[in-house]
């Protein structure tokens, strides 16, 4: 009759022969597999192993990523809250709003509004339009550190009507002084928050 300690470790040898036969079956099934047999979730695997060994660059990483630019607050003025803003959107992408005077059709704004971008350009600022309405676009910026020296360019433009910065409106040269300046301000800011969703998704359609 064999021993309570004997049969025991053929059963824990049994049980480690049946594990690792098991392993290895699987082992090899995933080797054979044929590549044009893989599935999303294989995929995605395959990817996730390659991209694991690869030192990814920082400015190659996706911008939620991305580490933020450290702020040296010794270089802010502080009685000048822009430079702040300035700082702390270096590096990220930013959207400026801009409206067009004198009621155009969309055609017109899709005309005057790449001139505007046009001379943007030869100042070597690299700025995206998307037309958003009759007399409504959005410059998307990839640094918005810059977007308070793009809303000063646009600002003096003969039909720049407002320039929207991070929901601060600024008048522009074509202004109208209107006393329900308010509400028509809240409507933008609601309109601004649907054309930006819009161009979202447009940039990321690119």
């Amino acid at each position: 009759m064999a021993s309570p300690v004997s049969s025991r470790t053929a059963s824990v040898l049994l049980f480690l022969i049946l594990f690792i036969s098991v392993y290895c079956t699987e082992t090899k099934a995933k080797k054979k597999k044929d590549i044009r047999d893989y599935n999303d979730a294989d995929m995605a695997r395959l990817l996730e192993d390659w991209e694991k060994d690869d030192d990814i660059e920082e400015g190659d990483l996706p911008e939620h990523k991305r580490s933020p630019p450290p702020i040296d607050f010794s270089k802010i003025d502080a009685s000048k809250p822009e430079e702040l803003l300035k700082m702390s959107k270096k590096g990220k992408t930013l959207m400026v709003f801009a409206s067009v005077s004198g009621n155009p059709t969309e055609k017109e704004t899709e005309e005057i509004t790449s001139l505007w971008q046009g001379s943007l350009f030869n100042a070597n600022y690299d700025v995206q339009r998307f037309v958003v309405g009759s007399n409504r676009v959005i410059f998307m910026l990839r640094d918005g550190s810059y977007a308070w020296e793009i809303k000063d360019f646009l600002v003096a433009q003969d039909r720049c009507e407002d320039v929207t910065v991070e929901g601060q409106v600024y008048p522009g040269k074509a202004a109208k002084k209107d006393a329900k300046g308010n509400e028509q301000n809240e409507s933008k800011k609601k309109g601004d928050k649907k054309a930006a969703n819009r161009a979202n998704k447009s940039k990321q359609e690119l």
